[in-house]
């Protein structure tokens, strides 16, 4: 099962979106949402959805080395998906984000952006390219519905 996946790349300010092909083999930058409030999130992602015909969503999550009992940045967006999950039908997968930023800040200067251009839609990209090159490789599962199991 193939199909278009949403790339969800959550931050405290903005949230960067980025879609896959079809096929699920290429990943490319959508845009840049500011966040306003978290209703209004969900509006605007459940809309570029549609828009895109997705069919799966991928979100990253800062994984971290934090002890147990520390709350962290990856607990924040874990809330927030299970938030989101509330208004979407969609399936969705968390997927490791280790390092996006990083990478996402290099293709920035590579791409030729403004220094002070946002780079969460290219941290999104990175993120769901790696995604689905793990689907690619038998290292990780197609997005599958509740209703599809």
């Amino acid at each position: 099962m193939k199909g278009r996946l949403l790339g969800i790349d959550h931050g405290l300010a903005r949230i960067g979106l980025s879609v896959s092909d079809a096929s699920g083999i290429v990943a490319r930058e959508l845009c840049v949402i500011r966040r306003t409030t978290r209703q209004a999130d969900f509006d605007t992602i459940n809309r570029i959805a549609a828009q895109e015909q997705v069919v799966g969503v991928v979100v990253g999550v800062p994984y971290s080395d934090q002890p147990k009992r520390a709350h962290t940045q990856a607990d924040t967006v874990r809330l927030w998906i299970s938030r989101y999950r509330q208004t979407t039908h969609l399936p969705i997968v968390e997927w490791d984000e280790t390092l996006t930023s990083c990478d996402a800040q290099e293709l920035s200067r590579v791409l030729r952006r403004p220094v002070r251009a946002p780079i969460d839609d290219l941290a999104a990209r990175l993120m769901l390219q790696s995604y689905l090159d793990a689907v690619r490789d038998g290292l990780a599962e197609w997005p599958i519905s509740d209703r599809e199991s």
